[in-house]
């Protein structure tokens, strides 16, 4: 693969740490990729049998129309020792997955698209020592979260509940889903977890690691399902890096409403989490 002239800007050879937070925005898409066209044309993909010659034809269109996606991410991770062509290759594979996977009645294809290719360039860097940029005081809090877990788990013989962990630590509920989700934003993973007991409070798990599962299960389609707005407040937030305070400017909103949308949004993530786990 021919690599594309450009001249190289500071911001296309920053760190993996800081690329996330330049990449585009799935709420501010304007062109034909956000159309009810394209949603059509997504329809019109899954209704073809898979041997049929139109559908290779109309996949193949649909990830053309979606490349400057696949090139944006990848261009932010561009880098000394990581060619852009190679990149571009991880990214369009998880466009490609991205296009096989999405259902057009689950919301904007943007908000699908970024998580998965996302996770597939995290792979990517996760496989050669590089690391997608979580916020220090998420990062701190994981990091507690994950401690006070143990203990617990030790203390208890199973998996403690997010309530005792909360309680355990001085912490809320909240700022215990808050670091599981900021350790799947890092690390690529979802946040399906077998739950401790068959109720609401009820987002424990038996292992000292978010399990990974299969993409229906993944972030992507629970953020493609969010109102639009929430979509690109957890985008922001988890893929990369915002501040509440740096959201709240973006968006319009003030900083407290950023926190209620979160808390909200991260409430609505684990409950679908939940009712996936125990339809599964």
């Amino acid at each position: 693969m021919t690599k594309t002239p450009e001249s190289a800007s500071p911001e296309d050879t920053a760190p993996a740490e800081d690329a996330v937070e330049s990449a585009p925005e799935p709420a501010d898409e304007k062109s034909a990729k956000g159309s009810d066209a394209n949603v059509e044309r997504f329809r019109a993909l899954a209704a073809l049998d898979p041997a049929d010659p139109k559908r290779a034809a109309l996949r193949g269109d649909l990830v053309a129309d979606h490349m400057d996606l696949a090139r944006n991410l990848a261009r932010k991770f561009d880098r000394r020792g990581d060619q852009l062509e190679d990149l571009v290759q991880v990214a369009t594979i998880g466009l490609i997955k991205a296009v096989d996977r999405f259902e057009a009645d689950r919301g904007n294809f943007y908000a699908f698209a970024i998580p998965t290719i996302m996770g597939e360039l995290r792979r990517h860097f996760r496989d050669t020592g590089w690391a997608v940029r979580v916020p220090r005081q998420l990062k701190e809090l994981h990091v507690t979260v994950a401690a006070g877990r143990n203990e617990l788990s030790q203390k208890l013989g199973r998996a403690p509940k997010p309530s005792e962990l909360a309680d355990h630590l001085g912490l809320t509920k909240e700022q215990v889903y808050e670091a599981l989700v900021a350790s799947a934003a890092k690390q690529g993973t979802s946040l399906d977890a077998r739950l401790a007991e068959p109720a609401g409070d009820r987002f424990g798990y038996e292992d000292d690691r978010l399990a990974e599962v299969d993409n229906r299960r993944a972030l992507g389609p629970l953020i493609a399902e969010l109102p639009e707005r929430e979509q690109k407040i957890i985008v922001l937030r988890f893929f990369r890096g915002m501040s509440q305070a740096d959201i709240a400017r973006r968006v319009g909103v003030s900083q407290m409403q950023v926190s209620r949308l979160l808390a909200k949004t991260l409430e609505r993530l684990r409950a679908a989490l939940g009712e996936d786990t125990l339809a599964g």
